[in-house]
């Protein structure tokens, strides 16, 4: 695939990672976000689930873009929401490898002017600590 032939999002988050062979792993291979590209030589992958797009790094002291000192978790004080259509598959993948959640999968609504949409969501840390919030989509109601 050509750069070019990608439909990049206007927002992007970059991950900063410390082991890029481990945590492009866990979002390929259990949470099934596809490889656009990657430089392995440099640390590097653009990935993308659905309409999602992240990017990993590895830390790369001289290059990487820091404000302050990295320590675990990193990404404090954010999360990154994902949508899918698949959330139970998601979750079996977390079981069968042993990861823990975060927070367990729950239905939660949100109010949302006079309505409520809802979502069936977890939350799960990556190898780094960043927290992912998957959700899948369960409609609209009037609020309760």
């Amino acid at each position: 695939m050509k750069p070019s032939d990608i439909d990049y999002n206007a927002l992007v988050p970059e991950l900063i990672c410390r082991d890029f062979a481990r945590s492009r792993a866990f979002y390929v291979d259990l949470l099934g976000f596809a490889c656009l590209y990657d430089r392995p030589e440099d640390g590097f992958a653009y990935l993308q689930r659905g309409r999602a797009q992240i990017m990993i790094e590895e830390i790369d002291e001289k290059g990487s873009w820091f404000t302050a000192e990295m320590e675990p978790p990193f990404g404090r004080g954010i999360n990154l929401q994902i949508e899918v259509d698949d959330l139970d598959v998601l979750v079996g993948n977390l079981r069968g490898a042993g990861i823990a959640f975060f927070r367990e999968p729950i239905d939660r609504w949100y109010r949302v002017d006079e309505h409520e949409t809802g979502q069936r969501q977890f939350l799960v840390q990556d190898p780094d600590g960043y927290l992912l919030r998957f959700c899948q989509h369960l409609g609209e109601r009037p609020t309760q």
